[in-house]
């Protein structure tokens, strides 16, 4: 929520007024963190059990989060306040504190897992050491003299922070969705699976859902990234311009999510292998896979019809879009394994990819025209100067 917001201010070249804003995010990030490790620490047996955790499972679980939430704060300040970072234009800053953490933690968990034998352990402490490497390395740039806009201790206002809740929100809301949505798929692979099938499932579902992150991480970041271009384009009355880049981030999209179908058809089995060399997990994961990632191709144009309309200034039908496709998945969790058996959960995420992506299509075609026609009227009322900028 802050990091708009104080992109506005320094477009409007007050920085005064984007120093308030990162001096209140920060604060609000500290008190979070602060407040989720002592709340979560002392429910997180609870947590787990509601979580989907079974008798097998729960030990490593509860090993794994322990150590993990003894890192929150280093996890939220490098993700919160990186953004304050690539607001300010600095994205290959940004970048590198990402892949920061993200090599220190791949260096780490060899050594911590295997090397000095601590399974499980090894993994969340390998994860808080990595995110303290990038959380060190934002806050000393945000610190630093090279950042115009660097982190203060003043002007705190509880207005201008609920502010930044308001903005923030939505995106809350559907980040906070999709892990209720894992929440629930654990508790009904657990509950009808059973202490033996349900591991097993659950198992299996923990890689199907690693392997799902590497399609729709890129894409999130293809169809998200481009709306600076499309709300640009749109505040300044040009709908060809909007049409064009609207043309070509799907087609980038679909590309990218068919390269993923084919590798799922073909070398799933190889990325498995990365988490185990058990056969009969294999077998079974590598099905699943196969099954999830069925209507990752529509999954692409849903994606950017939903960030399209965010990025033209439209963010309540993005949400409700986004909204329906989730309530698909919901409904299909507790629905499928009842009539169909707890092992095809699974098409759950099939059922909601097509059928989030076909309302999607149809409201778009039903809106863009209306959409567009605003754009035009903008046009008009600015005349050519908009033109001259882009042309710029």
């Amino acid at each position: 929520g802050g990091a708009p917001l104080m992109s506005i201010r320094l477009g409007q070249k007050n920085e005064k007024g984007a120093r308030q804003i990162l001096a209140n995010c920060f604060l609000m990030l500290t008190v979070m963190a602060l407040v989720l490790t002592v709340c979560v620490l002392g429910m997180r047996e609870k947590l787990l059990w509601w979580f989907g955790a079974g008798e097998t499972t729960f030990p490593y679980a509860l090993s794994y989060m322990t150590i993990y939430l003894c890192g929150t704060f280093f996890a939220l300040m490098t993700t919160g306040m990186n953004q304050f970072i690539i607001c300010q234009g600095f994205a290959k800053v940004g970048m590198k504190a990402v892949m920061i953490g993200a090599v220190a933690n791949i260096v780490l968990d060899p050594i911590f897992i295997f090397g000095l034998h601590l399974d499980v352990r090894g993994a969340a402490l390998a994860t808080v050491l990595s995110q303290m490497c990038s959380c060190f390395y934002v806050l000393r740039f945000l610190f630093g003299k090279k950042v115009p806009i660097r982190i203060t201790f003043h002007g705190f206002d509880p207005r201008l922070m609920l502010q930044v809740a308001r903005v923030g929100f939505s995106p809350f809301v559907i980040i906070a969705l999709d892990n209720v949505l894992i929440i629930s798929q654990n508790m009904v692979i657990q509950r009808l699976g059973g202490p033996g099938q349900g591991d097993t499932i659950l198992t299996c579902a923990a890689i199907v859902q690693s392997f799902m992150l590497i399609i729709t991480m890129p894409l999130g970041g293809i169809t998200s990234g481009t709306g600076a271009i499309l709300g640009f384009n749109f505040g300044a009355g040009r709908p060809d311009r909007i049409r064009s880049a609207q043309k070509y981030i799907t087609l980038l999209a679909v590309v990218q999510c068919s390269i993923m179908f084919l590798f799922s058809r073909t070398l799933a089995q190889y990325f498995v292998y990365l988490f185990t060399r058990n056969e009969s997990y294999v077998e079974l994961t590598v099905w699943a896979i196969r099954v999830y990632t069925m209507g990752i191709i529509p999954l692409a144009v849903q994606y950017e019809v939903v960030d399209g309309f965010t990025g033209m200034g439209v963010p309540s039908v993005a949400i409700s879009l986004s909204m329906f496709r989730k309530l698909l998945y919901l409904v299909s969790v507790f629905l499928i394994p009842v009539f169909a058996g707890v092992e095809n959960v699974f098409y759950a995420e099939v059922v909601s990819d097509f059928g989030g992506t076909t309302v999607s299509v149809i409201v778009y075609l039903l809106l863009i025209g209306r959409i567009m026609g605003r754009c035009v009227e903008r046009a008009k009322l600015n005349g050519n100067s908009d033109n001259t900028v882009i042309n710029q």
